[in-house]
């Protein structure tokens, strides 16, 4: 189980890292002409925002299992990074971009599963 929840925290930093670097660094009609289409009405500061909470979240993904300190920042980063998928699919939804939203469905579901698998009780 392990080895496939380091394999989900990999995928989930690939994704996360390449669109918070571009959401951190990129014009809205960049990244409206990239793809990102859901970023086209919202404020520059906010897309700035979420770029650099995604990689925040990045870094919470992977350095605690990494250097083995607190290790409870992993299902929290999992946790919040879900979290951004939930307005991902509803402007998606209210874009008719029904396609999208199984990304956003697929991605929360992966980061539930880190959230669950990595998620200890206190003793």
């Amino acid at each position: 189980m392990n080895t496939i929840l380091w394999l989900v925290q990999v995928l989930l930093s690939l994704e996360f890292g390449y669109s918070g670097v571009m959401k951190a660094t990129q014009s809205a009609p960049k990244l409206v002409a990239m793809g990102q289409t859901g970023v086209e009405h919202l404020p520059l500061p906010l897309i700035r925002f979420i770029g650099l909470a995604e990689l925040v979240g990045v870094v919470g993904l992977l350095l605690p299992g990494l250097v083995h300190r607190l290790l409870w920042l992993t299902p929290l980063a999992a946790g919040c990074l879900g979290l951004i998928m939930i307005p991902a699919g509803i402007i998606h939804y209210q874009r008719g971009e029904y396609k999208t939203i199984w990304i956003n469905v697929i991605t929360l579901a992966l980061c539930l599963l880190v959230v669950y698998g990595r998620y200890e009780l206190p003793r």
